[in-house]
């Protein structure tokens, strides 16, 4: 069962909330950039951490799963954020060249389903960024947040549920090493750093960059028997040519009959 979209946004109003944010909007930064001129599109819960990238990307919009619920987003403008079924996003194909997922893999009911819905609507060699709860981590180890519900993974588990989907990762990293806990969140700047090289296991997110790959078919051609009419002057097996030869005059027995006869003197 999914988390209601209240909770959520209630989490990430609190103090915990706007460190996971920071930690995640880091990450992404690092991958994407700016994400200058390009589509994004924010699937699960992921509206917290694009709002960033609005000003220089061409398109930013959201899809919500219909079972956590939909909020209008952004605060301001026209709203951006539609609510969609799971294994059907009312998105054309290729139409994103980002794919942000937050808080949509751990609770749904068909995980490869999900990502291949990501694949269909991601451009050819566009990126994704699958993000979910570290199996390791304290985060998944309790309920006091939205990672703590779902099913948690690890790195190779992710690696294979995102190949089964069709996309081939090409990088990943982790986040969020401080404790689920409120009076910490203030600290959570110096766990991650510190945290990323004393005890990289035990951090609480993990997120997943993959690349959809195209590859060009070469089509295979077909036999086809093709008739091909025998030539009517051609000689009958066995049969001898009474008409000279060209390279017969190299023979040397009719050297001597075409060669002129000699003048007596």
């Amino acid at each position: 069962m999914r988390r209601d979209v209240l909770e959520l946004r209630q989490f990430y109003a609190s103090e915990l909330g706007r460190a996971a944010r920071a930690m995640v909007e880091r990450k992404l930064a690092e991958a994407w950039g700016d994400a200058a001129q390009q589509d994004v599109l924010a699937v699960g819960y992921a509206t917290p951490f694009v709002g960033v990238l609005m000003p220089r990307a061409r398109r930013v919009v959201a899809a919500m799963p219909a079972q956590q619920g939909v909020e209008v987003w952004p605060a301001q403008g026209p709203n951006l954020a539609s609510l969609t079924p799971e294994d059907g996003l009312p998105f054309t194909n290729a139409l994103f060249d980002r794919v942000l997922v937050v808080h949509g893999l751990e609770e749904s009911s068909d995980p490869v389903g999900f990502l291949r819905e990501v694949w269909r609507v991601l451009a050819p060699s566009g990126r994704a960024i699958i993000t979910v709860a570290s199996r390791n981590g304290l985060w998944a180890n309790t309920e006091k947040t939205p990672f703590g519900h779902g099913r948690p993974y690890t790195r190779s588990q992710l690696v294979e549920l995102v190949r089964e989907a069709g996309l081939e990762p090409s990088g990943w990293t982790r986040a969020l090493y401080v404790s689920p806990v409120g009076w910490m969140a203030r600290w959570a700047e110096g766990f991650e750093q510190v945290g990323s090289r004393l005890w990289p296991g035990f951090a609480g997110l993990l997120l997943m960059e993959a690349v959809k790959q195209t590859y060009a078919v070469k089509p295979q051609g077909h036999r086809q028997r093709v008739r091909t009419g025998r030539p009517v002057l051609a000689p009958a097996p066995g049969a001898v040519s009474r008409a000279p030869n060209l390279e017969a005059s190299e023979h040397p027995a009719l050297r001597q009959r075409l060669a002129p006869p000699r003048r007596r003197s």
